[in-house]
């Protein structure tokens, strides 16, 4: 369902409820949705005018990821509506929400990992978004999120709270979120932290075991809080004063604004630059394939992706997916599988027929390494590939 309302720069609200068909449900997310559906577009939003996604049972977790990646180059403040339950994948211990075919033994293949999130929204404005969660989970996830609480990446604001394991065996209902549905419907959005702090009266007993989220950088954030997950050393010792946009001497200055400002005007070729000078720097100190050198390729990435060029995005994915498995990153990590698939996935939006030949088999070498948690991956880059090649230049 998409509901828009005209406007220049509307906000965007993007509703997701998720949870498994089978046996393993723990919530019943889908309930919420007609509370929410009931609240004005803007008043979701936070904004004058809104556009809101809605995404109810979701099957696989690229429906999932094309929605909130479209959501999330949208311009304008963006809040994301999530009801669900959280849980570790068997194998690599990672934090997942189960979706419709989910089950515990297939949750790496058909649940989507917590960590796209943050991946996404990372290059959002400063201050642009916020993640409302009503989640629930086993008893195993929820001890590891005692020991290490969810976030949303640097600068995404979090509220919400964490079900602790239920003892019934009927699906538990999403009360967090519906009673900040029911807030909202009075047609006022009070800031976040008070809607937050309502919703929690209205929903949970003074002595409710739910882990509560409230992390907002930007309400009260502590010195490093809005750069926790960047390269450090580099910004302590910014570029000189004939770099572009990033004030010199200024230790404190995180660059990802001055970048992100350079791309809402439109000067993508400025914020190129930008990332490349500080993908030097971290190159000169850290070395080739640390973990600051490929932050910095990756952020080149996906500002080529905003410039409107997927070929080298395209490019840039594919040497962040080789330089991290030189670095000894395994073929199945998460950070390797997600920079081989948004490599594939920008390869499929090059139209160019000479480009797509150029980049194909680098492409295909990869997926034979790292064929990711889809299905028939190679087969798919090859058949392209041999269509392409029946096609001529020019």
């Amino acid at each position: 369902m998409v509901i828009d309302r005209e406007g220049p720069v509307p906000g965007t609200a993007l509703l997701i409820a998720a949870a498994p068909v089978t046996k393993s449900r723990l919530v019943d997310a889908a309930s919420v949705l007609p509370v929410l559906a009931a609240v004005a577009p803007a008043t979701l939003a936070g904004t004058d005018t809104a556009s809101v996604v809605e995404l109810a049972d979701p099957l696989d977790p690229q429906t999932v990821l094309t929605r909130l990646r479209a959501a999330a180059m949208a311009p304008g403040p963006l809040t994301i509506y999530l009801v669900g339950q959280v849980h570790l994948d068997r194998r690599q211990r990672h934090l997942h929400l189960a979706l419709a075919r989910a089950t515990p033994a297939t949750m790496r293949y058909t649940g989507f990992p917590w960590d796209w999130f943050t991946q996404e929204l990372r290059l959002r404005p400063a201050g642009s978004t916020a993640l409302i969660a009503d989640l629930h989970t086993d008893a195993e996830s929820w001890q590891a999120l005692r020991e290490h609480p969810l976030d949303a990446g640097p600068g995404v604001a979090l509220y919400g709270r964490v079900a602790p394991p239920a003892r019934r065996r009927t699906p538990a209902a999403p009360a967090y979120m519906k009673a900040l549905a029911t807030i909202l419907r009075s047609g006022h959005r009070p800031p976040l932290l008070p809607l937050h702090q309502q919703a929690v009266a209205q929903s949970l007993g003074d002595d409710a075991p739910d882990l509560l989220l409230a992390l907002d950088p930007h309400a009260a954030p502590p010195p490093s809080a809005a750069t926790a997950h960047l390269p450090q050393a580099p910004a302590a010792h910014p570029p000189g004063p004939d770099q572009p946009g990033i004030p010199p001497g200024d230790p404190h200055t995180d660059p990802h604004a001055a970048i992100t400002a350079a791309v809402e005007a439109g000067r993508h070729g400025e914020a190129a630059a930008l990332a490349a000078s500080w993908e030097q720097t971290a190159l000169r100190m850290h070395g080739p394939g640390s973990n600051e050198v490929i932050h910095w390729m990756e952020v080149r990435a996906d500002l080529a992706r905003f410039a409107g060029d997927p070929a080298r995005s395209c490019e840039t994915w594919l040497a962040v997916a080789t330089a991290r498995l030189t670095a000894g990153q395994a073929p199945d990590s998460p950070e390797v599988e997600a920079a081989a698939d948004r490599a594939h996935h920008l390869w499929d939006r090059v139209r160019d027929p000479e480009a797509v030949r150029a980049l194909g088999p680098t492409l295909i070498r990869l997926r034979r390494q790292v064929p990711g948690r889809q299905r028939g991956t190679l087969t798919l880059a090859q058949r392209r590939l041999e269509q392409f090649h029946g096609q001529r230049v020019g």
